[in-house]
């Protein structure tokens, strides 16, 4: 399939997966950053690497000697998962990078953020001075300082207006950092659209795109012909999966669970610690009963459902759980909601809620399976009697 992956030897091929995983999880990758010491690796393995995203994903994968750049399809209408930044933090990390564009490699935190909201007024967006909003601006710089397109060179990024900081910035990172074709692009809804579209294999490159980066695949979510090629490819998928990304594949009915045994791949570990992990985990049952399933397995529950299930595991546990996670039992809801809508298990419907097929898959399950009984097998049948060392000889032989 892979013609530079197929040729090497199995200590080589066996690090090219590994490198593929760092990327697929850090699509920008800088020396001095997490994983970095993979950096060299990454460099001496480019060609099978461009080659295997190119040929499986349809990514683009620039690797240059300080950083790497894994070039990612996007989330299109759907971003739920990725950055943690509002929406106002997101409009505030686009700003930014207009003002960074035409700025050189030093500036004051002061001018950074009048031409921030310079490039915010041309664009015709409000902006109200107050703390939730110098918060916004502030996660959108925190973000760009935390992925090396600016470093904090005299003083430091804060919501404080009065805080002055000398930032420079990275130019190579900085052009490398959007993926979208902003010159192909009409408006910013068009850059979305663009940004998501599929490789050049269209419909194999979309269904693996999403086998990949979404923890659950159901085929009705899917359009008719994706859906149609991922049941006839469901078990060559797998075998791929795991070769060249260690991902392992759970096949149902109704879609596809992929996971990743060592956790390294996934954004959020679940079952996982913390009060509202274990709630969630604790309410799929009861949840899952609440409710015949649809057509597609989709069991529909409304929010007075979660509020009821988990207010019920908070009456009758209390010492089980966080006083902070449960004091606000509404706050604790929609964090509940949130971590399973972000798991893929739960999307919002009409004013409810359709619960996954797919967790049925974290049920309990009890520590032993009892044997059956059955008859107890007849005693062995007695010997004959033999000679032993203390019988007379002669009276024993005939």
């Amino acid at each position: 399939m892979i013609a530079s992956f197929e040729e090497l030897p199995d200590i080589d091929a066996a690090n090219v997966v590994r490198c593929a995983r760092v990327l697929l999880r850090r699509p920008l990758l800088r020396a001095d950053g997490p994983d970095g010491d993979l950096l060299p690796m990454i460099y001496r393995q480019r060609t099978p690497l461009q080659d295997l995203f190119a040929s499986l994903l349809g990514y683009r994968l620039v690797v240059e000697r300080r950083f790497a750049r894994l070039y990612k399809s996007g989330p299109g209408g759907d971003a739920g998962r990725g950055v943690e930044l509002t929406p106002r933090g997101y409009a505030y990390f686009a700003l930014t990078l207009a003002a960074l564009t035409g700025i050189g490699r030093q500036v004051l935190l002061s001018r950074l953020v009048s031409d921030v909201r310079a490039a915010a007024a041309e664009a015709g967006i409000e902006i109200v001075d107050d703390p939730a909003d110098r918060r916004a601006l502030t996660a959108a710089l925190r973000h760009l300082v935390s992925i090396g397109v600016i470093t904090e060179t005299e003083g430091s990024v804060t919501a404080e207006s009065s805080a002055e900081a000398l930032i420079t910035i990275d130019t190579d990172m900085l052009g490398q950092l959007v993926a979208g074709p902003l010159a192909e692009a009409r408006d910013p809804e068009h850059l979305v659209e663009l940004a998501a579209q599929a490789g050049p294999r269209q419909l194999e490159h979309a269904v693996r795109r999403k086998l990949v980066e979404d923890p659950v695949v159901l085929y009705t979510d899917l359009p008719a012909g994706q859906a149609s090629w991922l049941r006839e490819h469901v078990v060559s998928e797998s075998r791929l999966l795991e070769r060249f990304f260690g991902l392992v594949s759970e096949c149902r009915a109704e879609g596809v669970v992929v996971c990743d045994p060592e956790d390294y791949l996934t954004d959020v570990v679940f079952p996982g610690p913390g009060t509202v992990a274990r709630i969630a985990l604790l309410a799929l049952p009861e949840l899952l009963d609440r409710a015949e399933p649809d057509s597609a397995g989709r069991h529909p529950i409304a929010r007075e459902d979660v509020v009821d299930v988990c207010g019920r595991l908070v009456d009758d546990y209390p010492a089980a759980w966080s006083r902070s996670a449960t004091e606000d039992h509404q706050d604790l809801v929609r964090s509940v909601l949130a971590l399973l809508t972000k798991l893929g298990l739960l999307q919002e419907r009409e004013g409810g809620w359709l619960l996954s097929p797919a967790a049925h898959r974290w049920l309990p399950q009890p520590d032993a399976t009892p044997a059956q009984t059955r008859e107890p097998d007849p005693p062995p049948a007695p010997e004959e009697p033999g000679l032993s060392l203390f019988d007379d000889m002669e009276e024993a032989l005939p």
